[in-house]
């Protein structure tokens, strides 16, 4: 399977940020990919709000997406926000291409380290695998790396490949721990882990969203063996890369 991943800064514009998943996901093609993923809040970044942004599966980003796959022939994957009750939203992986048309909304809220991703987040309900060519693929977002039971459910449930879009929150140390536990939970589920961050807005020269996670970059391939097989670095990138699910 050659899966792409498209690291980018997303700003606060959905139209401009869905132009840069176009660019991305159409050199992905070109390069042979068929799974192409993007990160968590590739909609619009954190760090603004949520509610006049977020539209349903069914509004015209998700349609555009859909479309992006559908002439490109890949399965794409991208982090949205679509509408929940009580004026919150939810954080939802948009999953659509070569059959597959579903939604991941996240479980697991970023409650932590001064941010409460809850105050404006509901939380999803159910764990989410499809398949494509033959291949078992499962879902998770940014925090719930974090939690290796949802991992060991994914597996249970066919996941070879466990793909993990993210937003992850700068700080010290934080890099480590994004590394250590996307390799922990490879080896937990003894699956591949395909982790696509946000990159790091600083190294674009725009300054991070106060006390939101607009993302450190280091997307990473990871084998069942927990090996990094691929990596990128802070900046946004393309990163194409070769597995095999039968190492699963």
């Amino acid at each position: 399977m050659r899966i792409a991943i498209g690291q980018l800064v997303s700003g606060t514009s959905p139209e401009e940020n869905l132009a840069a998943l176009t660019t991305q996901t159409e050199r992905a093609a070109a390069d042979g990919a068929t799974v192409v993923v993007f990160p968590e809040a590739a909609m619009a970044r954190f760090g603004i709000p949520l509610g006049p942004v977020a539209e349903p599966l069914d509004g015209p980003w998700a349609t555009a997406v859909r479309r992006l796959a559908e002439r490109t022939g890949v399965l794409l994957v991208a982090g949205m926000f679509t509408p929940a009750p009580g004026g919150r939203v939810r954080n939802t992986l948009l999953i659509t291409g070569r059959g597959v048309d579903t939604h991941y909304d996240k479980l697991h809220l970023f409650d932590a380290f001064g941010f409460a991703e809850s105050d404006t987040v509901a939380p999803g309900t159910r764990v989410v695998t499809a398949e494509a060519d033959g291949v078992g693929l499962g879902f998770a977002t940014c925090y719930d790396v974090r939690f290796p039971e949802l991992f060991r459910r994914l597996a249970d449930d066919g996941a070879r490949v466990v793909l993990l879009p993210a937003s992850w929150g700068a700080g010290p140390g934080k890099r480590e721990q994004w590394e250590l536990l996307v390799r922990a939970r490879a080896l937990d589920a003894t699956c591949w882990v395909v982790a696509c961050g946000q990159a790091d807005p600083a190294s674009v020269g725009e300054p991070p969203a106060t006390s939101a996670p607009t993302g450190i970059g280091h997307s990473m391939v990871v084998s069942p063996l927990g090996e990094v097989r691929a990596r990128l670095g802070a900046g946004p990138g393309l990163l194409v890369a070769e597995l095999d699910p039968d190492e699963a």
